[in-house]
């Protein structure tokens, strides 16, 4: 798998700056060996060039000087324009032999051609946002390897693919900050242009029997129809699906590598939540004639990207969540093929708050879709063994409790069947005969979860401690009542504000 000659590698990225803020602009001096040019943008209208050599600096130019660890675009206002850099990060993990980065600090820094007065306008307006923007979670990058698409995808690629610079292979609707970067993009500046995903990382390294194995999890957040839980559902007229998000579980042993991919996303036709104060705003299903070609688009995308799919939608038969179950079922039967399959499994009827372990009648529905579509398989020579040729799509409401409770039990079927397949695993055996491996894989997922549900409600997944633990207790249901209560409070008077960001981030 290495580049073929005439694919020249592009430069790398710069992973270390000494920002110098001079009183006209900002100066970001490589300090990592990677280039003898210095990035300059104008503090009065955000203008880029690169530079051979710092300006003079006496006595009357003191500049402010500060280490940051990448560029994460510029976000354009009304009366200028700011450069947001992360200002600190923290070592995650590995992705394929390359450091993995969580971005923990981020600033914004004024580029604007304002007055005084207006300058304070500005700030008055936009300080709140700015400051709750550089508070955004979950976001991940790394100088080496893309995290914004699938093993699979990238192996399929080739080599030359690989060998373009990051941002260029970047999956666009999996770039948090595609928009931000748009003006370096202008100006050519690939050693600063850093993807950053929204979701999460997180690997576990253990020991089953003699082997070892490594399970990473990625989660990747679409950036098509961004937003907080009441404040974006449904679906958009050109299929784009609310809370819409990319799992990837990767695992490596024997140097084998094996990867799964599965999707969420709320169900895709056009219908909302008006927040109105009460504890579970009712459900408005809107311009209903369009219903089936908004989930048909939205279906042939992932047809396009994933192959076949099985739609697994968890919500309740009856009340308001019963008139979602019939649009969705109503909508999507003129599609229903070999390639196209649907399944309703009323998660809350069938398995209640404590009986989970009734998953197990969902997976006799689609064991034989799983086992037929497979998943992507490298031997140890890095040798393509087998392929992922379907995805399985999962909903409920907000696609976070029930769902990930769900696609646990999916990735834990999925990978017992690997590690059998590799030896690892006898053929009868499991990941729960193995306590100490099958704790930590518990965990993995539990925190994948609460990861995604963060970025969505503003709390961590409810039924969490089942993944967590493999059983319900007493303080995991305690835990969702608290959180409970607490996405009430985050619906009605903070999600509007994150909301604002989205839109101020991702220009939609």
């Amino acid at each position: 798998m290495d580049a073929p000659k005439d694919a020249s590698p592009s430069p790398k990225l710069h992973t270390r700056l000494r920002v110098w803020e001079f009183a006209d602009r900002y100066v970001f001096e490589p300090v990592d060996g990677l280039a003898d040019l210095f990035l300059s943008i104008s503090r009065t209208n955000g203008s880029m060039n690169l530079v051979q050599e710092l300006p003079p600096r006496g006595p009357s130019a003191n500049p402010k000087v500060r280490i940051v660890f990448g560029v994460v675009g510029v976000l354009k206002l009304a009366v200028g324009s700011c450069c947001l850099v992360i200002t600190d990060r923290d070592c995650v993990g590995s992705y394929m032999g390359h450091a993995v980065f969580k971005v923990t600090g981020l600033k914004f820094l004024p580029c604007t051609t304002a007055s005084s007065a207006e300058q304070k306008k500005m700030e008055s307006e936009f300080s709140d946002l700015l400051d709750a923007a550089e508070r955004s979670i979950g976001l991940y990058f790394s100088y080496e390897a893309n995290l914004t698409l699938t093993l699979q995808r990238l192996y399929d690629l080739g080599d030359t693919f690989k060998a373009l610079p990051l941002w260029k292979q970047a999956e666009r609707r999996f770039m948090w900050n595609g928009y931000l970067l748009e003006p370096l993009i202008e100006n050519k500046l690939d050693q600063y242009l850093l993807p950053v995903i929204q979701g999460s990382f997180q690997n576990i390294h253990a020991e089953v029997g003699s082997d070892k194995v490594v399970v990473t999890m990625i989660a990747r957040r679409c950036t098509r129809r961004i937003g907080t839980r009441c404040w974006r559902r449904g679906a958009d007229p050109e299929g784009y699906a609310a809370n819409f998000v990319e799992s990837e579980q990767i695992m490596q042993t024997k140097g084998y590598t094996a990867s799964y991919v599965q999707v969420r996303g709320s169900m895709p036709f056009l219908w909302e939540q008006i927040v109105d104060l009460t504890y579970k705003p009712s459900f408005d299903i809107v311009r209903v004639e369009e219903a089936a070609r908004v989930l048909e688009r939205h279906y042939h995308d992932l047809q396009k990207k994933y192959g076949a799919v099985v739609g697994i939608d968890l919500v309740n038969t009856t009340g308001g969540e019963g008139r979602l179950y019939e649009r969705y079922a109503k909508s999507i039967e003129p599609i229903l093929s070999e390639d196209i399959r649907f399944i309703h499994f009323d998660f809350h009827k069938i398995c209640g708050h404590i009986h989970f372990e009734r998953l197990s009648q969902l997976y006799d529905q689609i064991e034989d879709y799983l086992k037929k579509h497979k998943y992507f398989l490298l031997d140890d020579q890095g040798k393509k063994m087998a392929g992922q040729t379907g995805t399985v799509r999962t909903n409920c409401v907000d696609c976070l409790d029930r769902t990930n409770v769900t696609q646990s039990m999916v990735g834990r079927k999925t990978l017992e069947s690997q590690l059998q397949q590799l030896g690892v695993l006898g053929g009868n055996d499991t990941i729960s005969n193995h306590p100490a491996f099958d704790a930590d894989y518990k965990v993995l997922w539990a925190n994948h979860g609460d990861a995604i549900s963060t970025q969505y409600s503003g709390t961590p997944a409810l039924k969490g401690d089942f993944v967590r633990y493999g059983k319900r207790t007493t303080q995991g249901i305690l835990n969702d009542l608290w959180n409970a209560l607490a996405r009430y409070y985050f619906n009605n008077f903070a999600d509007g504000t994150k909301q604002h960001i989205f839109i101020l981030v991702k220009n939609n």
